[in-house]
């Protein structure tokens, strides 16, 4: 930075050796002008030009290769100057975060909180429904070869796009495979992915930030494998923590779709780290809250955007909210401190009471 720094300065020198005419001169001030020396071919300012536009590629560069996880936005605050809770979401593929959006929205933009997000797989695997969105990025996106070499970097433009909406300030890519669809999550875990490297990420992320709460989806045996291994690899990662130092953590999901299995959840088969609290909860936020003029708007507004984000994922249009926009629920897992239920309580009796939308 100080040889920059060094080029600008001797720069402006040379450029203030060179003499430069006005000319034309008019009465609103703008003006013409022309060098009195060719000032582009003067060797030393030539040269000068290129160490600066050379040192400022290598600054460039450098700089993108140290911010793999940076901030969406430069001026996020960090977790130190918020001034509401600090939440992670832990999924498994761009678009997952829908099934939060609305409380991510009002953690956020209600209660000044901070959110982060931690993404498991590259979501290359989404390709099958992704017909409408091949004209729209000028690729064949439903050819597998073409969307595991392209598919990965447009969805998380999408991810990041619908993150300036919810108010999404970090992202953490993990990048596992988008691979085997099915409902065994042990096979997805043994065979797909390195658990290794995620469990040692996850414990990385949850070490240098200090997170008040995370939100997973509850892991429903029938659901995809994906998301049921990254809320057991979440709920592990919390458990090596100190005990002094965990989050709370919660699995969620909206209502419309299983509500039936959902409600007989719980723990996954095998997984007894899965346990929820029955006695609790579940704690709710209310899509359908009306604001506005009349009462006319509500959140699942916030929910369309969002999907509407979401380009490539043609079936993931399909739930977007009409009137009765759901219900986001969420569910204590039993890991928690006994003082859980307490601080839930809080976050949502935040979350929940107005003014609305903020």
């Amino acid at each position: 930075m100080g040889v920059i720094v060094w080029a600008i300065r001797l720069l402006k020198v040379r450029v203030a050796e060179t003499s430069f005419q006005f000319k034309n001169k008019r009465p609103d001030r703008t003006y013409e002008w022309s060098p009195s020396t060719d000032f582009h071919a003067d060797p030393m300012t030539r040269t000068l030009f290129t160490i600066l536009m050379v040192l400022s590629s290598l600054s460039a560069l450098s700089a993108m290769s140290a911010c793999r996880d940076a901030p969406a936005t430069q001026d996020s605050p960090s977790l130190s100057e918020r001034s509401g809770p600090s939440v992670l979401v832990i999924t498994a593929h761009p678009d997952d975060e829908a099934m939060f959006a609305a409380t991510m929205y009002r953690v956020t933009h209600a209660l000044g909180g901070d959110l982060h997000l931690a993404l498991i797989t590259d979501g290359a695997g989404g390709y099958r429904f992704s017909t409408l969105a091949e004209p729209l990025y000028g690729t064949s996106l439903t050819d597998e070869a073409v969307a595991r070499t392209e598919l990965p970097a447009i969805r998380k433009k999408e991810l990041e796009a619908g993150g300036r909406i919810v108010g999404i300030s970090q992202y953490f890519y993990l990048d596992q495979p988008d691979e085997g669809k099915t409902e065994n999550a042990d096979s997805v875990m043994k065979y797909v992915w390195d658990t290794d490297q995620i469990a040692s990420r996850l414990d990385q992320i949850l070490s240098e930030h200090s997170y008040d709460f995370i939100f997973t989806h509850l892991p429903i045996k029938p659901f995809h494998a994906h998301h049921k291994a990254a809320t057991i690899l979440a709920l592990e990662a919390v458990n090596r923590m100190p005990p002094e130092r965990r989050p709370i953590i919660l699995g969620s999901f909206s209502t419309g779709g299983m509500d039936d299995v959902v409600a007989q959840f719980q723990q996954l088969e095998g997984f007894p780290v899965t346990a929820i609290r029955k006695d609790v909860g579940p704690w709710t936020f209310d899509r359908a809250t009306p604001f506005g003029t009349d009462n006319r708007l509500h959140y699942g507004i916030i929910a369309n955007w969002l999907i509407s984000e979401h380009k490539s994922q043609g079936t993931m249009q399909l739930f977007m909210a009409g009137p009765n926009p759901g219900t986001e629920r969420f569910w204590l897992y039993a890991l928690n401190p006994s003082t859980a239920a307490e601080k839930a309580t809080a976050l949502f009796d935040a979350i929940n009471a107005p003014p609305h939308p903020f």
